[in-house]
C-alpha cells in the first residue's frame, strides 16, 4: 500500500522544512545588555546595563577580537542587527551548534 509510505515522506519533509525554517533565525527583540562605554543607539543608560527603548535593534557584545559577524554594524564595544542580519550568538569553543556557520567570534544562524 503505497499511501502510509507517501504519509511518512511528506510529514519528514515536513520536518526537514520546519527544521530549516528554525535554523535560519531572523534577530530577535532586542533586550537589555550589560554596559561598556556608550551604549548603542536606541538604548538608555540604566545602572551598568543599556536599555532598549524605542527605535533600538538587537545588538550584542562585539568578540574577544572585536569584530562583528555579517549584517551587524559596529558601534562602540556592541555589534548592531542591520535590517538583513541572521541570529549571531557568541561562540563558545571551537565549534557552532548544527545549522549555524563559524563566523570569527559568532556563530550565524542558516548559513
Amino acid at each position: 500500500m503505497k499511501r502510509p509510505a507517501a504519509l511518512v515522506a511528506g510529514a519528514a519533509l515536513g520536518l526537514v522544512l520546519a527544521a530549516a525554517a528554525a535554523v535560519a533565525a531572523p534577530v530577535p527583540a532586542p533586550g537589555p545588555l550589560p554596559q561598556k562605554g556608550s551604549c548603542p543607539f536606541g538604548y538608555a543608560s540604566d545602572s551598568r546595563y543599556c536599555t532598549p527603548g524605542s527605535g533600538a535593534r538587537f545588538a550584542l557584545l562585539k568578540g574577544p577580537s572585536g569584530s562583528c559577524p555579517s549584517n551587524y554594524r559596529s558601534e562602540g564595544a556592541y555589534c548592531v542587527a542591520e535590517a538583513s542580519a541572521r541570529l549571531a550568538i557568541p561562540r563558545q569553543g571551537g565549534s557552532c551548534p548544527f545549522g549555524y556557520a563559524n563566523e570569527g567570534d559568532f556563530c550565524v544562524s542558516g548559513r
